[in-house]
């Protein structure tokens, strides 16, 4: 059995309800409870550490609040904290996403970034820098939150969290939520974490060894390889196996 083979197994032994549950966790577990993706993003940004955490914390905020004043909103979120994040981090994501929300949406901003050339990674940008446009707000918590701005591939951060968001917001399966339309999942990006480079490595579907937008990039055009219509459709598989030290 080759690669592509075991690994056409694994999404289809993945792709089914009750793969993401109490008993097996993923931020996704929180955002298909709302089945909004606004709060999806949330989810996805504060996507990083032990996943017990991560969804003890997610299940903490009232996203009730992103329909508030900035008062309430301030007032709700002054005792909260994740990680890197202080509880100013937190309140001002949740202003910057309110504003968005009244003058557009996510998949619009997402759009205008992505429409030229259909690239994912100007989608993001352009997201990110409207958020910080509507909220301005500096501290390293706030910029490791939604990341950095930059024409590099190599050296730079993978956008993970992101990229992740996409997948949700693109595809659709018993995993992924896809709520948005006109943008062509071919067009995205494998949400690239740990688990997912080292197992990658030790298949042989990735040769660069720095863990980089650019690795991400380029494991996406070797599961092209397998389905160039749908390559993230081996992302969560992938996850998996990392997850679960099968390789």
């Amino acid at each position: 059995m080759d690669i592509q083979e075991r690994l056409d197994i694994e999404v289809l032994k993945r792709n089914k309800i009750g793969e993401v549950s109490r008993e097996k966790l993923d931020p996704i577990f929180i955002a298909k409870k709302y089945n909004d993706s606004t709060i999806a993003l949330i989810c996805a940004l504060f996507s990083y550490g032990n996943v017990k955490q991560i969804v003890k914390f997610l299940e903490s905020l009232d996203f009730s609040l992103l329909q508030k004043s900035d008062e309430e909103i301030n007032d709700a979120l002054k005792m909260h904290y994740y990680r890197f994040q202080k509880s100013e981090d937190i309140i001002a994501l949740f202003i910057a996403l309110k504003r968005l929300n009244i003058q557009s949406s996510l998949q619009e901003s997402f759009k205008k970034g992505y429409k030229e050339k259909k690239s994912p990674v100007d989608g993001i940008h352009n997201i990110i820098r409207e958020l910080n446009m509507l909220n301005p707000h500096k501290t390293k918590g706030y910029t490791f939150l939604l990341g950095s701005i930059t024409t590099k591939t190599k050296g730079v951060g993978a956008l993970k969290r992101w990229m992740m968001y996409l997948r949700w917001m693109v595809r659709y399966d018993n995993i992924d939520m896809g709520l948005w339309s006109g943008v062509d999942k071919a067009d995205l990006i494998m949400p690239l974490d740990t688990h997912t480079f080292n197992v990658s490595l030790r298949l042989g579907l990735l040769k660069r060894k720095t863990y980089d937008l650019q690795a991400a990039i380029e494991l996406t055009e070797t599961l092209k390889g397998f389905d160039k219509k749908d390559p993230l459709k081996y992302d969560f598989a992938l996850y998996r196996l990392g997850q679960e030290n099968i390789f």
